[in-house]
């Protein structure tokens, strides 16, 4: 069955592998002041002379601010009730991403800092609660548009944004949001899947003084189906098991209950902190899948099979909100569209998404490339601000089934002489290394795109708008040597001497395509240009025959998935609307013979209605799209498959190749 419908113009909880009642959202009006030269420092200083509505950046219209020129400071205030609190109970503010140096104060004592603005960070405010009353929280995010030695990815530092590069975010652009727990409570859970054991590995971080007298439960169920109701022992403040399941053995079964982008069936998990007593102290939901990402040569398996990638470069942005999605609907639908264009994967490009994002990748199917935001300076500053902030990506990140891989360096950006420069292909190896120790269980791009130091997979960028050159290029025997050592379809070197220059290593074509279309307005941006739908239809037609048939590549990546501001090279426009009917666009996308496994099942409930003309968007009948009911989410898996389907849909993926 589908999950539940969403409402529109709401948000759902905003980390959705940690779910508990008793959390409140603070989205919503707050008094706001803008501090051009950061010359305040405490929030007795500020003059507040307007609101924005939280989370959107004062950048984007949607906030009530729309103020794109250069400032270097903002504030927010607001005052709110907390929530009644029982004796030993703790309340926790949470920010889901500030840009870029965030400073919070409440009740006029400062609690917290962080610097990083795409990751999520917490305090604890209990003991600056009143006796009575609302409290005061007062936000400092500091975020100079000039600097380039910090993570920004496409953040432009022009004053109008040009080329590539888009309008700045500063500020709050994540949900905001308080939390009520019990004194000693589940701080955390990672889970990692292994097919080889048919097992789980759950870490899960227990907070409190007397953690270590107590126990966790744990309930997994997958199809309605009970899979493990265990009880461990708290040790240290940690619970880490391995949990082995039973084992069907058979692939008409073992098929069933592997998530995959045709059928992304997940596990519900439930953990339950006991007392001494037997007490119930605190319960959270999350869930996981079991899934396996390998390469094996030059080519990517998922679940122990070839899996040909198709993706689409996906920038995040929406035209009146920026990075900020207009809400939960809105991330869905992004997610839906892009299964309906006939991608099985999306590369986030130069974004860290909202959690909700991954969240609907993971309910749908949908594959991501999670890449880092780039700082474009080489510093000591700007190795440890990218470092720490990659770190805190993934581990944010680590549970989600949907990400197969992990990106942390894109084009040679923020390394930009790395073929001469011992110290910045150091960098990127080290980061590569550390990368793959903290999860060998995903590949890692190491340099995406060219000059290649290490690496697993080697991405290629080539917007050549000529099929015949691509395939001259892509299609020879000789072609794989001699694209490795001498052709530079970027203006690069694919790979650089060192470990990635002999080995076989499976090819993506990570960025292709590129091709403006953008009736009626001027200024745009593409890597080439149709002048109607009509031709983007046929272009587009072209370029993916000849890419699906290269034998030598893995998968490939389009640009992109929507218009964003001035960059006009999408296969929707920017409010998601598509440039030419989602029919073609998804016959082109897998091929004209796309095996069966190809194919979207009848769970996507993807609907192609009404009469149209050749060229002209269609309509997309997604369903209600908006907010899952009710704090604590309780959410069915997608797969409704029967063991012999899935048997049959893992048969023909072993067939490819």
């Amino acid at each position: 069955m589908m999950p539940p419908p969403c409402r529109p113009g709401t948000r759902g909880y905003p980390r959705p592998q940690l779910r508990r009642a008793g959390w409140k959202s603070l989205d919503g009006i707050w008094d706001f002041a803008l501090d051009r030269p950061a010359r305040w420092t405490i929030p007795e200083d500020v003059a507040w002379d307007r609101t924005i509505l939280v989370p959107f950046a004062p950048e984007a219209q949607r906030s009530g601010i729309g103020e794109t020129g250069f400032f270097d400071a903002c504030w927010y205030r607001r005052r709110v009730e907390p929530p009644a609190m029982r004796p030993g109970e703790r309340l926790l503010l949470h920010f889901g991403a500030v840009d870029y140096d965030a400073t919070v104060w409440v009740q006029r004592s400062m609690v917290a800092r962080h610097e990083g603005g795409y990751t999520p960070f917490s305090v604890d405010i209990t003991e600056y609660l009143p006796s009575s009353g609302p409290i005061e929280i007062v936000v400092r995010a500091f975020d100079d548009p000039a600097d380039l030695a910090k993570p920004r990815g496409k953040q432009d530092w022009q004053l109008e944004p040009h080329s590539i590069w888009y309008p700045r975010t500063t500020g709050i652009w994540q949900t905001v949001w308080l939390e009520r727990l019990p004194a000693c409570a589940i701080r955390s859970v990672r889970w990692t899947p292994s097919l080889e054991r048919w097992e789980l590995d759950c870490f899960a971080k227990i907070d409190g003084r007397s953690a270590d007298r107590m126990r966790l439960r744990l309930r997994l169920v997958s199809r309605g189906n009970l899979l493990v109701d265990d009880t461990y022992a708290v040790v240290s403040g940690e619970v880490h098991r391995r949990i082995a399941l039973s084992d069907p053995g058979i692939d008409d079964y073992r098929n069933n209950l592997l998530w995959r982008p045709g059928s992304p069936t997940l596990i519900e998990a439930e953990l339950e902190l006991i007392g001494q007593d037997g007490r119930t102290i605190d319960r959270v939901e999350s869930y996981t899948a079991l899934r396996a990402i390998a390469l094996q040569g030059d080519r990517i398996l998922l679940n122990g099979r070839p899996y040909p990638l198709r993706l689409v470069l996906d920038q995040g942005y929406w035209p009146e909100t920026g990075m900020t999605a207009p809400d939960d609907a809105a991330l869905r639908r992004d997610v839906e569209l892009a299964r309906a264009m006939g991608f099985n994967g999306v590369r986030k490009h130069q974004k860290i998404e909202d959690p909700r994002y991954l969240y609907w990748a993971d309910r749908l199917g949908l594959l991501v490339w999670a890449e880092m935001p780039s700082a474009y300076r080489f510093t000591r500053q700007s190795v440890e601000r990218l470092t720490r902030e990659w770190l805190e990506a993934m581990e944010r990140d680590h549970s989600h089934p949907c990400i197969m891989a992990w990106v942390p360096f894109n084009e040679s950006w923020g390394v930009p002489n790395l073929p001469d420069n011992a110290p910045e292909r150091h960098y990127v190896q080290a980061l590569y290394h550390l990368t793959k120790t903290l999860d060998p269980s995903r590949p890692v791009v190491g340099n995406d795109g060219w000059e290649s130091v290490a690496t697993d997979i080697i991405g290629i960028h080539d917007y050549d708008s000529d099929p015949d050159r691509i395939a001259r290029r892509y299609h020879a025997e000789e072609a794989r040597p001699r694209l490795l050592r001498r052709e530079r379809p970027g203006g690069r070197m694919l790979v650089l001497e060192g470990p990635a220059a002999g080995a076989e290593h499976p090819l993506v074509l990570s960025e292709f395509g590129g091709i403006a279309f953008a009736p009626g307005q001027s200024g745009t941006w593409g890597y080439s240009r149709c002048d109607d739908a009509g031709m983007l239809a046929a272009a587009y037609e072209g370029l993916l025959a000849v890419v699906r048939s290269v034998e030598m590549f893995s998968g490939f990546c389009y640009t992109q998935f929507a218009d964003t501001y001035q960059e006009a090279n999408g296969l929707l426009y920017a409010d998601r609307t598509p440039k030419f009917s989602l029919e073609r666009i998804a016959a082109a996308t897998r091929g004209r013979h796309a095996r069966p496994w190809e194919l979207p099942d009848s769970m996507e409930l993807i609907a192609l209605e009404g009469p149209r003309q050749e060229g002209a968007a269609s309509e997309l009948e997604l369903g209600p799209l908006g907010e899952l009911g009710g704090e604590s989410e309780k959410e069915s898996s997608l797969d409704t498959s029967s063991p012999t389907e899935g048997a049959r849909e893992a048969n023909e993926e072993a067939q490819h190749d």
